[in-house]
């Protein structure tokens, strides 16, 4: 994993510009017809379509409250993110190939170990939710390149958009880390109501 990069609130990215030419390209290379891919997002830009996962990408879903909060301690503490999208509720966290299928274990050790640990404080992952790994044999929905109201009726969109034909990924150990914090920061949470993060949106600007 790489050095962190701490931000200043000043300088967190707060617009989508959506997905560039060579995201798209990007995208498309995940399926079994690329060329197809993007002649249909030529003629409906705003169209979502389903992209296998496992050789180009992976893909970690996690419930939308939690997700942002992992999306947030990746910014702000982090490496940044690779892409991201929002989708019925929940945060798709684009991530490299294998993570699918090493993560959940790296959870599991994490939990084992916090346990077995005398450092006072409960398991470490205990309040992290179920996540759900997407890697090869699996399929997730991707975000129209542009929005539209097609791709609002879907309800995906864009957090942090590819705009690379080759973006940097998290691997597990990135998204391990961001769990934990995520999980800690909830924890703490006080009687006081966190702030509506319902806007959030993010840019690669700041991404490694």
């Amino acid at each position: 994993m790489s050095s962190t990069r701490n931000a200043p609130d000043a300088d967190r990215p707060t617009d989508a510009t959506g997905v560039t030419p060579a995201g798209a390209a990007w995208l498309a290379s995940a399926g079994t017809y690329p060329r197809s891919a993007l002649s249909l997002w030529e003629e409906r830009p705003d169209a979502p379509v389903v992209l296998p996962c496992g050789s180009v990408f992976d893909v970690v879903s996690a419930p939308s409250t939690f997700g942002r909060r992992m999306l947030d301690r990746m910014w702000d503490e982090g490496p940044g993110s690779g892409p991201v999208a929002g989708f019925r509720g929940r945060i798709l966290l684009f991530a490299a190939p294998g993570t699918a299928q090493r993560l959940p274990a790296l959870l599991d050790w994490e939990e084992w170990g916090a346990r077995g640990r005398d450092t006072g404080e409960a398991g470490r992952t205990g309040a992290v939710p179920p996540l759900l790994c997407h890697g090869t044999g699996d399929a997730v929905t991707v975000p129209a390149p542009a929005p539209g109201a097609r791709a609002d009726r879907s309800g995906s969109r864009w957090l942090v958009a590819p705009d690379t034909r080759h973006p940097w990924l998290p691997g597990p150990e990135v998204l391990l880390w961001a769990a934990v914090r995520a999980a800690r920061a909830a924890v703490r949470i006080s009687i006081f109501p966190p702030a509506d993060q319902g806007a959030n949106v993010y840019d690669v600007s700041r991404r490694r």
